[in-house]
């Protein structure tokens, strides 16, 4: 099995796979389909350099759960699996638990 780290602020995600039904239970199929802007974070770098050079660590870790652009990271294939590369910048939020957020509150 390969194994690839991500480099400085760059993270590898794989994204999730969208329902194959509507919820109206309209079948989608996989030409309409649009690819996912939802995925699992499986990697991440060590951070960038500020310019000091104390190393500032990601916001995003492995298994965070993120949001991010349409056109955004290099597809890759690794062991016949698709993954995403991209810089932290390009990820627009972290999904957070919303059950366990609602019983906090």
């Amino acid at each position: 099995m390969t194994s690839i780290r991500p480099l400085h602020d760059r993270v590898m995600v794989q994204r999730v796979e969208q329902e194959e039904k509507t919820s109206g239970g309209i079948i989608i199929p996989d030409t309409a389909k649009e690819k996912p802007m939802e995925g699992i974070v499986i990697a991440v770098g060590s951070g960038n350099r500020d310019e000091s050079g104390k190393l500032q660590p990601l916001d995003v870790k492995a298994g965070d759960r993120v949001l991010f652009g349409k056109w955004s990271g290099t597809e890759l294939k690794l062991d016949g699996k698709d993954y995403l590369m991209m810089k932290e910048s390009d990820i627009m939020g972290i999904i957070e638990n919303t059950k366990a957020s609602k019983k906090a509150a």
